[in-house]
């Protein structure tokens, strides 16, 4: 069955905002039954006052060394976003994630595992620049609660939800959604990020099967 993906032009969202107001504001009108509702994680996010200023992190050493370890190209090369995340799920956790990952990276050829292994958060943050401004001064965390997040805009709303974070690399993942959505569909119209990640400010995507 055709899909159609219809990403919502919003305003800016900030942390003053509800995102169940915004969704409101801006899907509303739009929303039809059998509809499912995909918001950007980052967003979300955002209104759960979810930033936190690089000034205000202290790194320690073991973010200062395993921050060095990280491909540049990912927000945990930076030993302030490293720090917050270490901050929110453990430093044990994450400095045990860095052996193992080290381990199967070099004797088993696998990459991947120390994202895996050193929290939910690990995946999820976004340091610096990684976010459209004026938040690009800020490290953003994931969202908190994506689960209750998703049920509260079904039970508003009346349509299928999901957070996902996807981005412009064909990369996503799914952090929530309600129980009749589509998991591998939803992962297969988002490779290519329908929503953007730059100066779009499309973070919400309505999908619509169309018969």
């Amino acid at each position: 069955m055709p899909v159609q993906l219809i990403p919502v032009q919003t305003k800016l969202v900030t942390p003053d905002d509800d995102l169940l107001e915004v969704i409101r504001e801006y899907c509303g009108p739009l929303l039809q039954k059998g509809d499912i509702l995909v918001a950007a994680e980052t967003m979300v996010a955002i209104t759960q006052g979810r930033l936190i200023r690089p000034e205000n992190v202290k790194p320690g050493r073991w973010a200062l060394f395993i921050s060095q370890f990280i491909h540049q190209d990912g927000s945990l090369s930076s030993p302030f976003a490293l720090q917050a995340v270490m901050n929110e799920e453990g430093t044990l956790k994450v400095i045990a994630a860095f052996i193992v990952s080290a381990f199967t990276r070099v004797f088993l050829r696998r990459k991947g595992d120390f994202y895996r292994l050193a929290g939910k958060q690990a995946a999820l943050v976004d340091d610096i620049t990684g976010t459209i401004p004026p938040f690009d001064k800020y490290i953003v965390m994931g969202p908190k609660e994506p689960e209750k997040v998703v049920a509260a805009i079904k039970e508003r709303f009346g349509v299928e939800a999901a957070i996902i974070d996807a981005n412009d690399l064909g990369r996503s993942q799914i952090l929530a959604a309600t129980e009749d959505v589509d998991h591998r569909l939803l992962l297969r119209l988002f490779k290519k990020n329908p929503a953007g990640n730059a100066d779009q400010q499309t973070p919400l995507v309505i999908v619509r099967r169309r018969s």
